[in-house]
Protein backbone atom coordinates (compact mmCIF):
# COMPACT_ATOMS: atom_id res chain seq x y z
CA UNK A 1 0.00 0.00 0.00
CA UNK A 2 1.59 3.31 -0.96
CA UNK A 3 1.64 5.52 2.15
CA UNK A 4 0.26 9.50 1.76
CA UNK A 5 -3.04 10.55 0.50
CA UNK A 6 -5.46 7.60 0.20
CA UNK A 7 -9.13 6.61 0.55
CA UNK A 8 -10.36 4.67 3.53
CA UNK A 9 -12.35 2.39 2.14
CA UNK A 10 -10.11 1.53 -0.91
CA UNK A 11 -7.27 0.28 2.38
CA UNK A 12 -10.53 -1.30 4.15
CA UNK A 13 -11.32 -3.28 1.79
CA UNK A 14 -7.47 -3.81 0.70
CA UNK A 15 -7.25 -5.15 4.56
CA UNK A 16 -11.14 -6.37 4.75
CA UNK A 17 -11.55 -4.08 8.17
CA UNK A 18 -15.04 -3.09 7.24
CA UNK A 19 -17.92 -1.53 9.49
CA UNK A 20 -20.39 -3.76 11.12
CA UNK A 21 -23.31 -3.35 12.85
CA UNK A 22 -21.23 -1.56 15.78
CA UNK A 23 -17.87 -0.07 14.37
CA UNK A 24 -15.45 -1.44 12.51
CA UNK A 25 -14.07 -5.04 12.98
CA UNK A 26 -11.71 -6.87 11.73
CA UNK A 27 -8.85 -9.80 11.79
CA UNK A 28 -6.41 -8.81 14.43
CA UNK A 29 -3.90 -9.40 12.07
CA UNK A 30 -5.74 -7.01 9.31
CA UNK A 31 -6.10 -4.43 12.16
CA UNK A 32 -2.50 -2.92 11.35
CA UNK A 33 -1.11 0.15 13.16
CA UNK A 34 -1.44 2.05 9.56
CA UNK A 35 -5.40 0.68 8.95
CA UNK A 36 -6.05 1.89 12.53
CA UNK A 37 -4.32 5.15 12.12
CA UNK A 38 -6.29 5.14 8.68
CA UNK A 39 -9.86 5.01 10.59
CA UNK A 40 -9.07 7.66 13.18
CA UNK A 41 -7.53 10.12 10.86
CA UNK A 42 -10.47 9.57 8.83
CA UNK A 43 -13.08 9.64 11.72
CA UNK A 44 -10.93 13.05 13.07
CA UNK A 45 -11.05 14.32 9.90
CA UNK A 46 -14.72 14.21 9.87
CA UNK A 47 -15.33 15.73 12.77
CA UNK A 48 -12.77 18.42 11.89
CA UNK A 49 -15.10 19.22 8.52
CA UNK A 50 -18.07 19.55 10.86
CA UNK A 51 -17.03 21.99 13.33
CA UNK A 52 -16.48 19.56 16.55
CA UNK A 53 -12.74 19.43 16.76
CA UNK A 54 -9.81 22.11 16.96
CA UNK A 55 -6.07 21.77 18.05
CA UNK A 56 -5.80 20.47 21.58
CA UNK A 57 -8.89 19.28 21.28
CA UNK A 58 -9.10 16.01 23.70
CA UNK A 59 -9.97 12.26 22.32
CA UNK A 60 -10.92 9.65 25.03
CA UNK A 61 -9.68 6.15 24.07
CA UNK A 62 -10.26 3.16 25.97
CA UNK A 63 -9.88 -0.61 25.20
CA UNK A 64 -10.82 -4.26 26.55
CA UNK A 65 -9.21 -6.74 27.97
CA UNK A 66 -7.77 -8.42 24.69
CA UNK A 67 -4.12 -8.75 23.97
CA UNK A 68 -4.05 -6.72 20.79
CA UNK A 69 -6.36 -3.66 22.36
CA UNK A 70 -3.26 -1.53 23.53
CA UNK A 71 -1.68 -2.00 20.68
CA UNK A 72 -4.46 -0.98 18.52
CA UNK A 73 -5.47 2.11 20.53
CA UNK A 74 -1.68 3.03 20.46
CA UNK A 75 -2.05 3.15 16.69
CA UNK A 76 -5.09 5.62 17.31
CA UNK A 77 -3.08 7.69 19.88
CA UNK A 78 -0.29 8.52 17.14
CA UNK A 79 -3.14 9.55 14.80
CA UNK A 80 -4.51 12.08 17.06
CA UNK A 81 -1.36 13.47 17.99
CA UNK A 82 -0.27 14.04 14.28
CA UNK A 83 -3.46 15.84 13.89
CA UNK A 84 -2.43 18.37 16.73
CA UNK A 85 -5.04 16.84 18.98
CA UNK A 86 -4.46 15.59 23.15
CA UNK A 87 -5.11 11.96 23.31
CA UNK A 88 -6.75 10.65 26.72
CA UNK A 89 -6.22 7.12 27.99
CA UNK A 90 -9.03 6.19 30.11
CA UNK A 91 -7.35 2.91 30.09
CA UNK A 92 -9.69 -0.39 30.33
CA UNK A 93 -13.22 0.30 31.20
CA UNK A 94 -16.48 -0.37 29.98
CA UNK A 95 -17.65 1.19 26.49
CA UNK A 96 -20.76 3.04 28.22
CA UNK A 97 -18.43 4.32 30.61
CA UNK A 98 -15.98 5.61 27.78
CA UNK A 99 -19.15 6.80 25.90
CA UNK A 100 -20.13 8.77 28.95
CA UNK A 101 -16.70 10.19 29.44
CA UNK A 102 -17.64 11.71 26.16
CA UNK A 103 -20.82 12.91 26.37
CA UNK A 104 -19.86 14.77 29.57
CA UNK A 105 -17.35 16.69 27.72
CA UNK A 106 -18.60 17.07 24.57
CA UNK A 107 -15.46 14.71 23.47
CA UNK A 108 -14.79 12.13 20.94
CA UNK A 109 -13.45 9.14 21.95
CA UNK A 110 -13.11 5.66 20.47
CA UNK A 111 -13.03 2.46 22.18
CA UNK A 112 -11.03 -0.52 21.24
CA UNK A 113 -12.83 -3.38 21.14
CA UNK A 114 -14.39 -6.58 19.82
CA UNK A 115 -17.20 -6.78 21.68
CA UNK A 116 -18.73 -10.43 22.13
CA UNK A 117 -16.16 -11.89 18.92
CA UNK A 118 -13.59 -14.08 19.54
CA UNK A 119 -9.89 -12.80 20.27
CA UNK A 120 -8.38 -13.16 16.47
CA UNK A 121 -10.85 -10.52 15.99
CA UNK A 122 -10.95 -6.66 17.06
CA UNK A 123 -12.25 -3.65 16.34
CA UNK A 124 -12.72 0.75 16.91
CA UNK A 125 -16.21 1.79 18.13
CA UNK A 126 -16.67 5.41 17.37
CA UNK A 127 -18.73 8.13 19.69
CA UNK A 128 -18.61 11.76 18.29
CA UNK A 129 -19.72 14.43 20.96
CA UNK A 130 -23.48 13.59 20.43
CA UNK A 131 -23.06 9.95 20.77
CA UNK A 132 -22.29 7.13 18.61
CA UNK A 133 -21.12 8.11 14.86
CA UNK A 134 -24.39 6.94 12.36
CA UNK A 135 -24.16 4.86 8.91
CA UNK A 136 -24.15 8.14 6.93
CA UNK A 137 -21.47 9.08 8.95
CA UNK A 138 -19.48 6.01 8.42
CA UNK A 139 -20.36 6.07 4.87
CA UNK A 140 -18.60 9.45 4.80
CA UNK A 141 -15.35 8.44 6.44
CA UNK A 142 -14.82 5.81 3.83
CA UNK A 143 -15.13 7.85 0.91
CA UNK A 144 -12.21 10.58 2.45
CA UNK A 145 -8.51 10.27 1.96
CA UNK A 146 -6.14 9.75 4.51
CA UNK A 147 -3.13 11.07 5.56
CA UNK A 148 -1.12 7.67 6.27
CA UNK A 149 2.93 9.29 6.88
CA UNK A 150 5.23 8.55 4.43
CA UNK A 151 8.33 6.66 6.88
CA UNK A 152 6.14 5.63 9.46
CA UNK A 153 5.38 2.32 8.53
CA UNK A 154 7.03 -0.68 7.59
CA UNK A 155 6.11 -2.82 5.03
CA UNK A 156 3.80 -5.22 7.03
CA UNK A 157 1.63 -1.81 8.31
CA UNK A 158 3.26 -1.21 11.83
CA UNK A 159 4.53 2.17 13.27
CA UNK A 160 8.66 2.25 13.42
CA UNK A 161 8.62 3.77 15.92
CA UNK A 162 6.57 2.10 18.18
CA UNK A 163 3.71 3.88 19.93
CA UNK A 164 2.86 4.45 23.47
CA UNK A 165 0.08 5.55 25.10
CA UNK A 166 -0.58 8.18 28.09
CA UNK A 167 -0.90 7.02 31.73
CA UNK A 168 -4.38 5.69 32.26
CA UNK A 169 -7.08 8.08 33.56
CA UNK A 170 -9.01 6.64 35.97
CA UNK A 171 -12.07 9.29 35.21
CA UNK A 172 -13.93 7.48 32.87
CA UNK A 173 -14.44 4.59 35.14
CA UNK A 174 -15.13 6.76 38.57
CA UNK A 175 -17.98 8.78 36.69
CA UNK A 176 -19.35 5.39 35.09
CA UNK A 177 -19.25 3.72 38.95
CA UNK A 178 -21.14 6.72 40.33
CA UNK A 179 -23.46 6.62 37.86
CA UNK A 180 -26.36 4.46 38.98
CA UNK A 181 -25.75 4.87 43.16
CA UNK A 182 -26.85 8.56 42.40
CA UNK A 183 -30.03 6.90 40.67
CA UNK A 184 -30.74 3.91 42.88
CA UNK A 185 -32.06 4.13 46.51
CA UNK A 186 -29.94 3.36 49.18
CA UNK A 187 -29.71 -0.58 49.69
CA UNK A 188 -31.76 -1.07 46.67
CA UNK A 189 -30.69 -4.80 46.31
CA UNK A 190 -30.13 -4.92 49.91
CA UNK A 191 -30.98 -8.97 50.52
CA UNK A 192 -29.97 -10.55 47.10
CA UNK A 193 -27.00 -12.85 46.56
CA UNK A 194 -25.90 -12.26 43.27
CA UNK A 195 -23.09 -14.09 41.74
CA UNK A 196 -20.91 -12.28 39.30
CA UNK A 197 -19.58 -14.13 36.53
CA UNK A 198 -16.36 -12.35 35.72
CA UNK A 199 -14.88 -14.30 33.19
CA UNK A 200 -12.20 -11.55 31.04
CA UNK A 201 -14.81 -8.97 30.87
CA UNK A 202 -13.66 -5.69 31.33
CA UNK A 203 -16.63 -4.40 33.67
CA UNK A 204 -15.54 -7.17 35.95
CA UNK A 205 -14.38 -5.38 39.06
CA UNK A 206 -16.40 -1.75 38.43
CA UNK A 207 -19.69 -4.19 38.41
CA UNK A 208 -19.19 -5.81 41.27
CA UNK A 209 -18.18 -2.83 43.26
CA UNK A 210 -21.85 -1.08 42.21
CA UNK A 211 -23.68 -4.05 42.80
CA UNK A 212 -21.88 -3.91 46.51
CA UNK A 213 -22.38 -0.27 46.74
CA UNK A 214 -26.15 -0.65 46.31
CA UNK A 215 -25.90 -3.80 48.96
CA UNK A 216 -25.93 -6.93 47.16
CA UNK A 217 -23.97 -9.45 48.75
CA UNK A 218 -21.46 -10.33 45.99
CA UNK A 219 -19.97 -14.03 44.36
CA UNK A 220 -17.50 -13.74 42.02
CA UNK A 221 -17.44 -16.85 39.58
CA UNK A 222 -14.79 -17.74 36.83
CA UNK A 223 -12.55 -15.04 36.27
CA UNK A 224 -10.23 -15.94 33.42
CA UNK A 225 -6.86 -14.66 32.73
CA UNK A 226 -7.16 -15.32 28.67
CA UNK A 227 -9.59 -13.93 26.58
CA UNK A 228 -13.06 -15.50 26.71
CA UNK A 229 -15.61 -14.71 23.81
CA UNK A 230 -19.54 -14.40 25.75
CA UNK A 231 -22.18 -13.53 22.65
CA UNK A 232 -25.51 -12.89 25.21
CA UNK A 233 -27.41 -13.70 22.30
CA UNK A 234 -26.27 -16.83 21.86
CA UNK A 235 -25.70 -18.38 24.95
CA UNK A 236 -24.13 -22.28 24.80
CA UNK A 237 -25.66 -25.60 26.32
CA UNK A 238 -22.40 -25.34 28.08
CA UNK A 239 -22.91 -22.19 29.47
CA UNK A 240 -26.57 -22.86 30.72
CA UNK A 241 -25.48 -26.36 32.71
CA UNK A 242 -22.97 -23.84 34.09
CA UNK A 243 -25.11 -21.34 35.62
CA UNK A 244 -28.05 -23.55 36.46
CA UNK A 245 -24.43 -25.50 38.59
CA UNK A 246 -23.59 -22.50 39.94
CA UNK A 247 -27.00 -21.03 41.15
CA UNK A 248 -27.61 -24.09 42.68
CA UNK A 249 -24.34 -24.52 44.05
CA UNK A 250 -23.97 -20.90 45.52
CA UNK A 251 -27.82 -20.12 46.57
CA UNK A 252 -28.13 -17.04 44.55
CA UNK A 253 -30.90 -14.85 43.85
CA UNK A 254 -29.57 -13.93 39.83
CA UNK A 255 -26.26 -14.38 38.22
CA UNK A 256 -25.33 -11.73 35.73
CA UNK A 257 -22.35 -10.51 34.12
CA UNK A 258 -21.31 -8.78 30.23
CA UNK A 259 -19.73 -9.84 27.08
CA UNK A 260 -16.34 -8.74 26.60
CA UNK A 261 -16.72 -4.61 26.42
CA UNK A 262 -18.99 -4.67 29.20
CA UNK A 263 -22.22 -3.16 26.75
CA UNK A 264 -24.94 -6.46 26.83
CA UNK A 265 -25.90 -7.77 29.89
CA UNK A 266 -26.12 -11.62 30.72
CA UNK A 267 -28.61 -11.90 33.60
CA UNK A 268 -30.00 -15.36 34.89
CA UNK A 269 -32.47 -16.08 37.56
CA UNK A 270 -32.21 -18.05 40.41
CA UNK A 271 -32.54 -20.94 38.62
CA UNK A 272 -30.41 -20.38 36.35
CA UNK A 273 -32.41 -19.43 33.02
CA UNK A 274 -30.89 -17.03 31.08
CA UNK A 275 -33.10 -14.21 30.78
CA UNK A 276 -33.17 -13.32 26.86
CA UNK A 277 -31.53 -9.77 25.87
CA UNK A 278 -34.79 -8.57 24.54
CA UNK A 279 -36.99 -9.58 27.52
CA UNK A 280 -34.79 -8.17 29.61
CA UNK A 281 -35.03 -4.99 27.59
CA UNK A 282 -39.26 -4.80 28.05
CA UNK A 283 -38.40 -5.50 31.66
CA UNK A 284 -36.15 -2.38 32.47
CA UNK A 285 -38.04 -0.34 30.27
CA UNK A 286 -41.07 -1.10 32.26
CA UNK A 287 -39.39 -0.27 35.37
CA UNK A 288 -38.03 2.63 34.24
CA UNK A 289 -41.66 3.63 33.12
CA UNK A 290 -40.36 4.52 29.05
CA UNK A 291 -43.15 6.08 27.24
CA UNK A 292 -41.61 4.80 23.91
CA UNK A 293 -39.54 1.89 22.94
CA UNK A 294 -37.09 1.77 19.80
CA UNK A 295 -35.14 -1.39 19.09
CA UNK A 296 -34.90 -3.56 16.06
CA UNK A 297 -36.90 -6.55 14.28
CA UNK A 298 -35.24 -9.29 15.97
CA UNK A 299 -36.26 -8.51 19.33
CA UNK A 300 -39.09 -10.47 20.76
CA UNK A 301 -42.96 -9.77 19.91
CA UNK A 302 -43.53 -9.68 23.77
CA UNK A 303 -42.37 -5.94 23.54
CA UNK A 304 -46.11 -5.55 21.62
CA UNK A 305 -48.04 -7.92 23.17
CA UNK A 306 -47.48 -6.94 26.99
CA UNK A 307 -48.61 -3.85 26.25
CA UNK A 308 -46.88 -1.50 28.80
CA UNK A 309 -45.73 1.31 25.85
CA UNK A 310 -47.24 3.90 24.00
CA UNK A 311 -45.55 3.87 21.23
CA UNK A 312 -42.77 0.81 19.66
CA UNK A 313 -40.79 1.52 16.93
CA UNK A 314 -38.69 -1.22 14.98
CA UNK A 315 -35.45 -0.93 13.23
CA UNK A 316 -32.68 -2.80 11.26
CA UNK A 317 -30.63 -4.30 14.01
CA UNK A 318 -27.70 -2.44 14.95
CA UNK A 319 -27.27 0.35 17.38
CA UNK A 320 -26.41 3.18 15.08
CA UNK A 321 -30.76 2.14 13.80
CA UNK A 322 -31.36 1.64 16.94
CA UNK A 323 -29.93 5.56 17.79
CA UNK A 324 -31.59 7.00 14.53
CA UNK A 325 -35.10 5.54 15.86
CA UNK A 326 -35.45 6.67 19.17
CA UNK A 327 -34.05 10.52 18.07
CA UNK A 328 -37.22 10.82 15.62
CA UNK A 329 -38.79 9.42 18.39
CA UNK A 330 -37.49 12.23 20.66
CA UNK A 331 -38.08 14.74 18.30
CA UNK A 332 -41.87 13.42 17.92
CA UNK A 333 -41.78 14.51 21.50
CA UNK A 334 -42.85 11.15 22.10
CA UNK A 335 -42.31 11.95 26.42
CA UNK A 336 -39.29 9.25 27.56
CA UNK A 337 -37.81 7.21 24.91
CA UNK A 338 -35.51 4.51 25.13
CA UNK A 339 -33.83 1.80 23.26
CA UNK A 340 -32.89 -2.31 23.53
CA UNK A 341 -31.38 -4.69 21.40
CA UNK A 342 -31.66 -8.21 21.20
CA UNK A 343 -28.62 -8.57 23.04
CA UNK A 344 -29.73 -6.82 25.83
CA UNK A 345 -27.85 -3.72 25.50
CA UNK A 346 -29.76 -0.45 26.74
CA UNK A 347 -30.13 2.94 25.31
CA UNK A 348 -31.56 5.89 26.89
CA UNK A 349 -31.96 8.94 24.75
CA UNK A 350 -33.81 11.08 26.94
CA UNK A 351 -33.50 11.91 30.50
CA UNK A 352 -35.58 9.17 32.94
CA UNK A 353 -36.95 9.99 36.07
CA UNK A 354 -37.75 7.89 38.94
CA UNK A 355 -38.94 8.20 42.81
CA UNK A 356 -37.86 11.99 42.18
CA UNK A 357 -34.33 10.66 40.70
CA UNK A 358 -33.38 11.27 37.17
CA UNK A 359 -30.80 9.23 35.20
CA UNK A 360 -29.11 11.28 32.47
CA UNK A 361 -29.27 10.03 28.68
CA UNK A 362 -26.56 7.75 27.66
CA UNK A 363 -27.68 6.55 23.58
CA UNK A 364 -25.37 4.20 23.47
CA UNK A 365 -25.51 0.45 24.28
CA UNK A 366 -25.22 -0.11 28.46
CA UNK A 367 -25.41 -3.72 30.62
CA UNK A 368 -25.40 -2.22 33.87
CA UNK A 369 -28.82 -0.36 33.67
CA UNK A 370 -30.61 -3.95 33.14
CA UNK A 371 -28.84 -5.60 35.61
CA UNK A 372 -29.51 -3.16 38.08
CA UNK A 373 -32.94 -2.71 36.70
CA UNK A 374 -34.20 -6.24 36.63
CA UNK A 375 -32.80 -6.79 40.13
CA UNK A 376 -34.27 -4.03 41.80
CA UNK A 377 -37.72 -4.06 40.09
CA UNK A 378 -37.48 -8.17 41.78
CA UNK A 379 -36.33 -6.49 45.04
CA UNK A 380 -39.20 -4.06 45.37
CA UNK A 381 -41.75 -6.54 44.50
CA UNK A 382 -40.34 -9.03 46.65
CA UNK A 383 -40.67 -11.85 43.96
CA UNK A 384 -37.76 -14.01 43.03
CA UNK A 385 -36.89 -13.14 39.10
CA UNK A 386 -37.99 -15.56 37.76
CA UNK A 387 -41.88 -14.34 38.68
CA UNK A 388 -41.21 -11.28 36.81
CA UNK A 389 -39.76 -12.77 33.49
CA UNK A 390 -43.04 -15.41 33.77
CA UNK A 391 -45.12 -12.28 33.85
CA UNK A 392 -44.45 -11.53 30.39
CA UNK A 393 -46.63 -12.84 27.94
CA UNK A 394 -45.69 -16.30 27.19
CA UNK A 395 -43.31 -15.92 23.97
CA UNK A 396 -40.01 -18.07 23.92
CA UNK A 397 -37.23 -17.26 21.65
CA UNK A 398 -33.86 -18.75 20.73
CA UNK A 399 -30.43 -18.07 18.77
CA UNK A 400 -28.30 -19.82 16.62
CA UNK A 401 -25.13 -18.94 14.84
CA UNK A 402 -23.18 -20.64 12.01
CA UNK A 403 -19.46 -19.88 12.39
CA UNK A 404 -16.56 -19.30 9.66
CA UNK A 405 -19.74 -18.33 7.25
CA UNK A 406 -18.56 -16.26 4.54
CA UNK A 407 -20.89 -13.24 4.70
CA UNK A 408 -21.14 -12.86 0.96
CA UNK A 409 -21.95 -16.01 0.51
CA UNK A 410 -25.17 -15.98 2.95
CA UNK A 411 -26.02 -12.74 1.51
CA UNK A 412 -25.97 -13.83 -2.02
CA UNK A 413 -28.14 -17.06 -0.55
CA UNK A 414 -30.43 -14.68 0.95
CA UNK A 415 -30.95 -12.48 -2.58
CA UNK A 416 -31.77 -15.60 -4.74
CA UNK A 417 -34.46 -16.77 -2.65
CA UNK A 418 -35.70 -12.90 -2.98
CA UNK A 419 -35.33 -12.30 -6.29
CA UNK A 420 -38.15 -11.64 -8.43
CA UNK A 421 -41.43 -10.42 -7.40
CA UNK A 422 -43.73 -10.95 -4.20
CA UNK A 423 -45.22 -14.00 -5.83
CA UNK A 424 -42.16 -15.26 -6.97
CA UNK A 425 -40.08 -14.65 -3.74
CA UNK A 426 -43.07 -16.44 -2.16
CA UNK A 427 -43.05 -19.70 -4.45
CA UNK A 428 -39.72 -19.57 -3.34
CA UNK A 429 -39.63 -19.32 0.06
CA UNK A 430 -42.14 -22.12 0.60
CA UNK A 431 -39.96 -24.29 -1.82
CA UNK A 432 -37.53 -24.15 0.31
CA UNK A 433 -38.81 -23.69 3.75
CA UNK A 434 -41.98 -24.70 3.70
CA UNK A 435 -41.82 -28.79 4.33
CA UNK A 436 -39.75 -27.97 7.07
CA UNK A 437 -41.35 -25.17 8.79
CA UNK A 438 -44.91 -24.79 7.88
CA UNK A 439 -47.12 -22.50 6.00
CA UNK A 440 -45.40 -19.14 5.58
CA UNK A 441 -47.65 -16.54 6.75
CA UNK A 442 -45.50 -13.56 6.57
CA UNK A 443 -42.06 -12.39 5.95
CA UNK A 444 -40.17 -9.00 6.84
CA UNK A 445 -36.92 -8.52 4.36
CA UNK A 446 -36.08 -5.23 6.59
CA UNK A 447 -32.97 -6.90 7.77
CA UNK A 448 -32.18 -10.63 6.84
CA UNK A 449 -35.48 -12.10 6.48
CA UNK A 450 -37.90 -12.62 9.19
CA UNK A 451 -40.26 -15.15 8.77
CA UNK A 452 -43.78 -16.11 10.29
CA UNK A 453 -45.06 -19.55 9.53
CA UNK A 454 -48.38 -21.79 10.94
CA UNK A 455 -46.65 -24.79 11.62
CA UNK A 456 -49.92 -26.28 13.41
CA UNK A 457 -50.14 -29.35 10.83
CA UNK A 458 -46.05 -30.27 11.86
CA UNK A 459 -47.17 -29.99 15.20
CA UNK A 460 -45.68 -26.39 15.82
CA UNK A 461 -47.38 -22.94 16.50
CA UNK A 462 -49.81 -20.87 14.13
CA UNK A 463 -47.25 -18.19 14.77
CA UNK A 464 -43.69 -19.96 14.20
CA UNK A 465 -40.79 -17.07 13.89
CA UNK A 466 -37.31 -17.71 12.05
CA UNK A 467 -35.23 -15.29 11.11
CA UNK A 468 -32.14 -15.57 9.65
CA UNK A 469 -29.59 -12.58 9.05
CA UNK A 470 -25.64 -12.39 7.97
CA UNK A 471 -23.81 -11.04 11.11
CA UNK A 472 -22.55 -7.54 10.94
CA UNK A 473 -19.21 -8.14 12.71
CA UNK A 474 -18.21 -11.74 11.64
CA UNK A 475 -18.33 -13.90 9.49
CA UNK A 476 -21.43 -15.83 10.71
CA UNK A 477 -25.18 -16.90 9.75
CA UNK A 478 -27.58 -16.54 12.69
CA UNK A 479 -30.90 -18.04 13.08
CA UNK A 480 -33.50 -16.23 15.27
CA UNK A 481 -36.31 -18.13 16.41
CA UNK A 482 -39.50 -17.22 18.47
CA UNK A 483 -42.29 -19.20 19.91
CA UNK A 484 -44.87 -20.03 21.94
CA UNK A 485 -42.55 -22.72 24.06
CA UNK A 486 -39.33 -23.06 24.72
CA UNK A 487 -39.06 -25.84 23.44
CA UNK A 488 -40.38 -24.93 20.53
CA UNK A 489 -38.39 -22.21 19.89
CA UNK A 490 -35.23 -24.29 20.34
CA UNK A 491 -36.58 -26.82 17.96
CA UNK A 492 -36.59 -24.20 15.23
CA UNK A 493 -33.47 -22.90 16.11
CA UNK A 494 -31.75 -26.96 15.32
CA UNK A 495 -33.85 -27.20 12.37
CA UNK A 496 -32.91 -23.90 11.28
CA UNK A 497 -29.35 -24.62 11.64
CA UNK A 498 -29.33 -28.09 9.94
CA UNK A 499 -31.18 -26.03 7.20
CA UNK A 500 -28.67 -23.16 6.97
CA UNK A 501 -25.77 -25.77 7.17
CA UNK A 502 -26.78 -26.92 3.33
CA UNK A 503 -26.12 -23.18 2.59
CA UNK A 504 -22.55 -23.43 2.76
Amino acid sequence: MVEGQVVLGALADEAGVRFGTSGARGPVTALTDRVCFAYADAFLQLLAAEGELGPGRALGLGVDLRPSSPRIAAALSSAANARGLRPVFLGALPSPALALWGLARGAPTAMVTGSHIPADRNGIKFTRRGGEISKADEAGMLALQVALPVGWFDRAGALLAPATLPPPDPSGAEEYAARYPGFFPAGALRGLRVGLWQHSAVGRELIGRVLAALGAELVPLGRTAEFVAVDTEAVSPADEARFRAWCAEHRLDALVSTDGDSDRPLVCDERGRFVRGDLAGVLTAAWLGAEAVVTPVSSSSVLERSGRFARVVRTRIGSPHVIEGMQRAAAEGLGSVVGYEANGGFLLQTPVARQGRTLSPLPTRDALIVILGLLAAARERALPLSALVDELPARFGHAARLQRFPVERSRARLEALLAGDEAAARAALEAELGPRFGRLVAWDALDGLRMTFDARALGGGAEDVVHVRPSGNAPELRCYTEADSDARARELAAQGEALLEGWR
